[in-house]
């Protein structure tokens, strides 16, 4: 088994070397005896694999047998012509297996070639050109739904490297068998060829050079050809067959005869049905019951067998389901099984599932995946895995998202419609189902095809309910990524940073700070949807004055001044000028005069006057948003964390910067002054 390369290359060679060299008669028997060996140890073989990848060698194979038997042609003919004998194999053949008929012989050759060329050779072609069209042709189909079972956690990295492979071997294999199979054709032409030459040449050579009667030369090698044609012709006839079952082999848990029996004998009526069909051939045709008797009884008893057989494994497997079930209810990880809380969830009413099953065009999960991709470069945050699953409890077009378990969010969509949102004034003539854009609550219109075409016209934004849910989903996970980071995250991004920064993490972990606390200054960024992409700047903070402090908060802060130019980058609109709200110096000096002592940052405003603060934020937040800008508070250092506190809850979309979080290099322009006058 250590030198089985160079002896297939040896065999190779040999292959070549019997068309030019000639060999001995004996030798001869035993390439032929063994010429049939190999043929029926493929076609056992192959009728014995489950899938055809299990043989994935039999293209090349099948060119090397196909060679092979051409060679024993050639030596043969060469016999045969020569000496007027091809040994006993050949002689066999022609005497003994076609009772030394030339003529019977001859029809007998001819009847498989017709068979092998015109039946097995030519439906095998097709089988395998149409096999290596449609695997070719569904390959993204199959690549897509290997990338949405790895998107829903159904399978791991390492499996969908695995079927990926096996899809381009697939591939790889029916295109080989395409053109293997043109090797089977031309065998079966080039045999026929063989054996006219060997009969027309071996009579002008009896006749013409060795001066026997034309009779006998006639017979001799007509005999001889023969009798060579057949013995060719039944190796090639197993392979052609092989060739056939393999391109029309379909994947399967078992080998073909275990397939053939079980799903031939699975319709236990059918074979009553035939038995009786059989039993009134030979009741009411001259054929008699005599002979048809026999077979409708086998056929009955067959299906009597098949019927018990059957009742008695059903039986067998409710009474073991019933074990499994009891064993399992008393099973404590059955319980443990249960407490599992996924991470991010989303599930939708059935009359949504054309947005998520690929077969009828839908993309909900390839958009996952860019949703995750697009999450982890702007927020620096590798989202769990996100669970997609059918709910019939909700209203056929209704979804709803889940955070650990718990309903945050849900929505509506109308397949077949579009969502239409109006930049500004309306138009009357732009007609629809009333809603909300669930993402940002905004007014919007369901539009059937004909109506988008004038919502665009009229300026509306249209996306299809694909869109609206991608949208949606995005805006929630980038609102909830701080309940998404957990201890076991933190720790893998921490990992991750070892891989190129080992040096920061050794310092910081668990020397002066442990992952927990890690945790949460990194929770306290997300947020407030702050990056943390830049993790190596984040630890190198965090190692400075994570021996002086371990408030989160404090820290946090600190972290937030060494990102400023990062913050501002998130929040400046490329090519302008960041455009920021500011308080009045009276509102700000009276902000600063409440701050509570040792109250860990927390302002002690009257309620008529923080209602009035609250009041002036939003309407400036609100004209700023009305503007397409996204409203910024610039405040105090001291200020920034208090009313972070504050307006979390109130203003969750109002962005506050302290002085010290500025860019020097970021244009400031004012958008308002918020005051009580």
């Amino acid at each position: 088994m250590k030198r089985t390369d160079l002896l297939v290359m040896g065999a190779a060679l040999g292959i070549v070397v019997m068309m030019v060299i000639p060999i001995s008669k004996g030798l001869l028997d035993i390439l032929l005896i063994i010429n049939l060996f190999v043929s029926m140890t493929v076609l056992m073989v192959v009728m014995n694999t489950k899938e055809p990848l299990e043989f994935s060698v039999f293209p090349s194979l099948l060119l090397l047998t196909t060679l092979y038997r051409l060679a024993l042609n050639v030596s043969s003919a060469r016999l045969v012509l020569t000496q007027g004998n091809a040994g006993e194999v050949i002689q066999t053949f022609g005497s003994f297996v076609i009772a030394g008929n030339a003529v019977v012989g001859f029809i007998i050759f001819m009847i498989l070639v017709v068979i092998q060329f015109i039946v097995i050779t030519r439906g095998a072609e097709r089988v395998a050109e149409v096999a290596a069209r449609f695997t070719l042709d569904a390959m993204p189909g199959k690549q897509i739904a290997i990338d949405a079972d790895l998107n829903t956690g159904l399978i791991t990295e390492q499996e969908a490297r695995e079927r990926r492979r096996n899809i381009e071997r697939e591939a790889d294999f029916y295109g080989a068998m395409d053109g293997a199979s043109k090797f089977v054709k031309g065998d079966a032409i080039a045999s026929m060829l063989i054996v006219a030459i060997n009969i027309v040449g071996g009579f002008v050579i009896g006749v013409v050079m060795r001066h026997e009667p034309w009779a006998q030369a006639a017979h001799t090698y007509t005999l001889l050809s023969v009798g060579d044609g057949l013995v060719s012709q039944i190796p090639a006839l197993l392979l052609s067959t092989a060739t056939g079952l393999m391109v029309t082999r379909a994947a399967s848990e078992n080998n073909l005869g275990t397939d053939v029996v079980q799903q031939v004998l699975s319709y236990p009526k059918a074979l009553y049905v035939v038995a009786t069909a059989i039993g009134l051939l030979g009741l009411f045709t001259p054929i008699g019951l005599l002979r048809t008797l026999p077979v409708a009884a086998a056929a009955a008893f067959l299906a009597r067998r098949v019927e018990t057989s059957a009742q008695r494994a059903q039986a067998v497997q409710t009474e073991q389901e019933i074990r499994r079930q009891a064993a399992d209810t008393k099973s404590p990880e059955t319980v443990l099984s249960l407490l599992t809380v996924e991470p991010v969830e989303f599930e939708f009413g059935y009359g949504l599932i054309p947005l998520v099953d690929s077969q009828q065009g839908g993309d909900l999960l390839d958009r996952i995946v860019l949703i995750r991709r697009q999450l982890a470069l702007e927020l620096g945050l590798v989202i769990p895995v996100v669970r997609v699953r059918d709910n019939i409890q909700l209203d056929p077009q209704a979804y709803q998202i889940k955070i650990h378990g718990i309903r945050v969010t849900e929505g509506e969509v109308v397949l077949g419609h579009y969502l239409a949102m109006s930049p500004g004034p309306e138009d009357s003539l732009v007609t629809g189902i009333p809603t909300h854009e669930p993402a940002f609550g905004l007014p919007a219109l369901w539009v059937d095809g004909s109506m988008r075409v004038r919502a665009e016209a009229s300026g509306y934004t249209v996306v299809d309910p694909a869109s609206v849910v991608a949208t949606h989903l995005t805006e929630v996970l980038r609102r909830h990524a701080h309940e998404l980071l957990g201890r076991q995250e933190t720790k893998t991004l921490l990992e991750h940073v070892r891989t190129f920064s080992a040096t920061v993490v050794e310092e910081l972990v668990p020397g002066v700070m442990s992952v927990g606390e890690v945790q949460k200054v990194l929770t306290n960024l997300l947020r407030e949807k702050v990056s943390i992409r830049d993790l190596v700047t984040i630890l190198e903070t965090l190692a400075d004055l994570g021996k002086q402090t371990k408030d989160p908060e404090l820290l946090t802060e600190a972290v937030r001044q060494a990102l400023a130019r990062q913050i501002c980058h998130q929040l400046q609109v490329p090519g302008q000028p960041m455009t920021v709200l500011t308080f009045a110096p009276t509102v700000e000096q009276a902000l600063q005069d409440s701050l509570l002592e040792g109250g860990g940052g927390v302002l002690g405003l009257d309620p008529k006057m923080s209602q009035k603060v609250y009041q002036r934020l939003q309407d400036e937040s609100n004209r700023i948003n009305s503007l397409g800008k996204l409203p910024i508070l610039l405040v105090h250092p001291r200020l920034r964390l208090p009313l972070r506190k504050w307006l979390e809850r109130l203003l969750p979309d109002l962005a506050i910067l302290s002085y010290s979080e500025l860019d020097p290099a970021v244009k400031i322009e004012s958008a308002g002054v918020v005051n009580l006058s």
